[in-house]
C-alpha cells in the first residue's frame, strides 16, 4: 500500500471532486476575499464488532497527507524524491467513510461504505446517527454525517478493501478498546480529527464496561 513511486505535482486546472473559488465579501464594512474549495458531502461510520469487542477502522494512502508531510521549503511542482519521502508518510488511520450521492439516503450511503470498505453487510436500521458537523472550516466547510453501527462476525461477507475499479486500496484495521485508549494518548497521529472524536464518542457512549 505504501509502495509509492513516480510522484509529481502540477497545477490543478479542473477536477471532478474539488471546485476552487474566490469569495469576495464585506464584514463590518471591511472588504475581504477568501479562497475556498467546494467538496461533496460525506459520511463516516464508527464500526464496533460486538463478537470480538473491537473497533473496525481503515488504513489508506492519502496523497494530500503525503504532500503535507514534505517540508514546505521542499515542496515544488514536478517530481518528488520518494526515497527521501517514502509513501508511509501518507498512510492514515481513519473511520470508514465516503462521499454522498445526492440521490441517496445518508444512512444507505453509510451502509454501502461499510460493505465496500470493511466487508460487513449490516442492516440499514442498525445505523445510528451520531451527529452532523463541519470539517475543513478554513478551506471547504464541507458537511460530514457520522454514524455508529454494531456488527458481528456473521455479517462479514467479504474482505472489504474498497472498490478496485475506483482506485481504492484500503486495509481493514481492528483495534481493541485498550489499543484505542493507547492510540488516543499518543502525542502525534496520522489521523483526521473526525476519527479522534469518533473514538472518544465511542468510549464515552458505547464501549462495554470493563
Amino acid at each position: 500500500m505504501d509502495d509509492i513511486k513516480d510522484v509529481s505535482v502540477e497545477p490543478l486546472t479542473s477536477s471532478q471532486f474539488v471546485k476552487p473559488y474566490r469569495m469576495h465579501y464585506k464584514q463590518n464594512n471591511v472588504e475581504k476575499i477568501w479562497d475556498l474549495v467546494s467538496l461533496h458531502e460525506s459520511v463516516s461510520i464508527i464500526i464496533f464488532n460486538t463478537d470480538r469487542k473491537k473497533l473496525v477502522l481503515v488504513k489508506q494512502f492519502r496523497p494530500a497527507v503525503y504532500y503535507g508531510a514534505i517540508p514546505r521549503e521542499e515542496r515544488k511542482l514536478g517530481s518528488t524524491d520518494t526515497s527521501k519521502y517514502p509513501g508511509s508518510a501518507g498512510l492514515t488511520l481513519e473511520l470508514c467513510a465516503g462521499i454522498v450521492d445526492k440521490t441517496k439516503d445518508l444512512a444507505l450511503t453509510a451502509k454501502e461504505e461499510v460493505l465496500e470498505e470493511c466487508g460487513y453487510e449490516a442492516p440499514l436500521e442498525s445505523f445510528e446517527k451520531v451527529l452532523k458537523y463541519r470539517s475543513g472550516v478554513g478551506v471547504s466547510g464541507d458537511q460530514q454525517t457520522m454514524f455508529y453501527v454494531e456488527v458481528t462476525d456473521k455479517m462479514k461477507v467479504s474482505q472489504g478493501g474498497g472498490l478496485a475499479d475506483e482506485g481504492e486500496m484500503i486495509e481493514v484495521v481492528e483495534m481493541s478498546i485498550p489499543e484505542v485508549r493507547q492510540y488516543l494518548n499518543q502525542s502525534d497521529v496520522n489521523s483526521p480529527g473526525g476519527l479522534l472524536f469518533g473514538l472518544m464518542w465511542f468510549l464515552n457512549n458505547k464501549a462495554p464496561k470493563e
